[in-house]
């Protein structure tokens, strides 16, 4: 017989532990983590952040309300406890691991954007030309040793 790799998949599975973001109803942009799964559209949810504003309370949330993260606790028990799920949080450092992501700083870019008022939009666009006037300056300089 033949050996035969077999590996996992790479898709983000709903699981205990898997770290979900909310993108729908009132806890939009916070994180929680699956604790238990009560059906294939519905997954109970508990997100004990160290920030105040940032907790969700544990609620039974569908899954059209939330994304998979990559962000996993390993090994956290079925319908783990509040105070226990903080404990795997903060050792798996959860929180770090998604402010750390591109995706989250993707999400904090777009958020700052969204908030600037049109003179700092006026104040970007102008920096962005002096920077572009500055870059196209330097390669002509280059390209002109060149030639020479």
């Amino acid at each position: 017989m033949a050996d035969i790799d077999i590996k996992a998949s790479q898709w983000r599975l709903v699981e205990v532990g898997r770290v979900v973001l909310f993108v729908m109803g009132p806890y939009t942009g916070k994180l929680a983590t699956i604790v238990e799964i009560i059906d294939h559209k519905r997954v109970l949810v508990d997100g004990p952040s160290t920030k105040e504003k940032a907790s969700v309370p544990r609620h039974a949330s569908p899954l059209g309300h939330v994304i998979l993260t990559p962000i996993v606790i390993p090994k956290l028990p079925r319908a783990v406890r509040t105070g226990a799920l903080r404990k795997a949080w903060e050792k798996a450092e959860v929180q770090t691991k998604w402010e750390e992501s591109a995706w989250a700083q993707n999400r904090e870019r777009r958020q700052k954007r969204r908030a600037l008022t049109d003179f700092e939009r006026f104040k970007v666009m102008r920096l962005r030309k002096q920077a572009r006037f500055e870059v196209r300056k330097a390669h002509a300089k280059v390209r002109a040793s060149a030639k020479s």
